[in-house]
């Protein structure tokens, strides 16, 4: 008994540095991808005019390095693309709002929400971005409406409900 102990410690030992060993690994190739693929669309995109998607797969990079102006650039690029007209925008609106709420510019944001909805009106990405943004700017009675939309197209969207929830809450006061 007294010599299983220390073996059962250093199997366990060696169980979980093999896990740590797997997930620093994994991680190390979840990076070198995206900065491939970073490397790649910032030098097509000096040497041409991409499409939509370029612009807005690097402006996603950025936002994921929170490279928040450079990302606005790029998805506004996005929406001058020249196959704009035939492509869906509303995420690249809806990356576009987040952006700008990442900046507190949340009067731009709510805009580039809207117009994300104007073209895609079931879009729950960007109905939750718009509540969360009109609960930024205290605007309880918007939220609540933007999240109880999301609810209806998604009924299943924990989010949404988890806030609408809250916000009903603080509209209905306590007796």
């Amino acid at each position: 008994m007294d010599e299983t102990l220390p073996q059962i410690y250093l199997i366990i030992l060696l169980v979980l540095l093999g896990v740590a060993a797997l997930a620093v690994i994994r991680q190390v190739f979840k990076t070198r991808k995206i900065e491939s693929t970073l490397s790649k669309l910032e030098q097509k995109l000096q040497k041409e005019r991409g499409s939509v998607q370029d612009y807005y797969e690097l402006g996603s990079i950025y936002l994921d390095k929170k490279l928040f102006a450079q990302a606005v650039i790029l998805f506004q690029k996005g929406l001058k693309a020249p196959d704009a007209e035939e492509t869906n925008l509303a995420p690249v609106h809806n990356a576009l709002g987040f952006a700008y709420f990442a900046q507190d510019q949340y009067d731009i944001a709510i805009r580039q929400y809207k117009e994300a909805l104007k073209l895609e009106p079931d879009y729950v990405t960007a109905l939750n971005n718009l509540g969360h943004v009109y609960e930024r700017k205290q605007l309880t009675a918007q939220a609540l409406e933007a999240y109880e939309t999301a609810i209806k197209h998604e009924p299943k969207n924990d989010t949404a409900k988890r806030r609408a929830e809250s916000l009903r809450k603080r509209l209905v006061p306590s007796s």
